[in-house]
């Protein structure tokens, strides 16, 4: 589904990474490891198509991403470290908000699933007065409601609680079950067994 061919990042007159290659396939989750200043969030970024490669190229179905990133965009979810939610809006009315704007169903029972992920009772109050735990809950929420087959996720786990991490992982165990991919960064132990797990190291390159 991805490869990434001779990709090189420059940053700052640093290059972080240098002619790297992998291949992500239907039903696999890869994780991105290396210490802080490596380039995982850049790496993330250049997949996601936010920024551009100053070498090589990112492939989708065969195809550069830049060529059609249109259809590309709709086959990806990215969740970065950032949590994307309007923190004067409630968490139904950050989920609906989203929901429409990606053209999809909003007559979906939200109340239900925001239960689900440990936000019962907390649907109607502005975000801003959630934790920060509870903030990444309300945007890993799209985890569930959406049809990407690429999820690229930054620190997904960050302020999460152990029962948080791991109900969000069997998320992950169904996506894949689906047919699609995920890419990762997480300074977190997986702990739910993955049978088609891959790692990339990227080492922090002076």
């Amino acid at each position: 589904m991805l490869h990434i061919k001779s990709v090189t990042c420059i940053k700052q007159e640093r290059c972080l990474f240098a002619d790297l290659n992998f291949s992500l396939k239907s039903g696999q989750i890869m994780q991105l490891a290396g210490p802080n200043g490596a380039g995982k969030t850049s790496l993330l970024r250049i997949i996601a198509g936010f920024s551009t490669p100053d070498e090589g190229l990112v492939m989708w179905q065969g195809e550069s991403i830049a060529k059609n990133y249109d259809e590309f965009a709709r086959q990806l979810l990215f969740i970065g470290h950032k949590t994307g939610v309007n923190s004067q809006l409630s968490a139904i009315e950050n989920l609906r908000f989203w929901l429409r704007i990606q053209g999809y169903n909003t007559d979906q029972d939200l109340y239900s699933l925001l239960a689900k992920i440990g936000l019962v009772g907390l649907e109607d109050v502005p975000v801003r007065t959630l934790s920060a735990g509870q903030q990444r809950r309300v945007a890993l929420i799209r985890l569930w409601l959406n049809d990407a087959k690429l999820w690229v996720l930054d620190e997904p786990f960050t302020a999460l609680d152990k029962a948080g991490v791991a109900f969000l992982q069997q998320r992950f165990l169904a996506h894949l079950e689906q047919g699609g991919a995920i890419l990762l960064t997480t300074h977190q132990d997986l702990t739910t067994h993955f049978n088609e797990l891959q790692t990339v190291t990227l080492e922090y390159r002076h």
